[in-house]
């Protein structure tokens, strides 16, 4: 390797992706901002959710944005990576919060950046 390259240092995380619609709710609020306040209270690196334009779950019929009668049927995604001990802590109750709904855990790599919780902003 040559002189000053500083070979990537890849860490192994785990990728945890839940899959719901915009309709589903917990306590009478969207279940998946009642997800999102629960991963930041408990501290995990970071979430979001991704709202879909078209989609369908469970074998559906594919419900789009510009349907008027769609009636919170369309997907939405929520994404978070930290590490297996973390997710292993917060999974249950996940499992509880969403339990009609899929959720996929993968192991991943992090090619780039860390999951360093003093850092929740690149450097400029």
């Amino acid at each position: 390797m040559a002189a000053g390259i500083v070979a990537p240092f890849k860490v192994m995380a785990v990728q945890v992706t839940i899959y719901l619609t915009e309709g589903d709710s917990l306590h009478h609020r969207p279940l998946h901002l009642e997800i999102l306040k629960y991963l930041r209270e408990e501290n995990v690196f970071g979430a979001v959710a991704f709202h879909a334009v078209a989609g369908f779950l469970g074998r559906g019929e594919v419900h789009t944005a510009h349907l008027v009668e769609a009636g919170g049927e369309l997907p939405v995604m929520i994404s978070f990576v930290d590490t297996d001990e973390h997710v292993n802590r917060v999974l249950p109750k996940l499992r509880e919060m969403a339990a009609h709904r899929l959720i996929v855990r993968e192991n991943v790599v992090i090619e780039q950046g860390s999951l360093d919780r003093g850092c929740s902003h690149p450097a400029p």
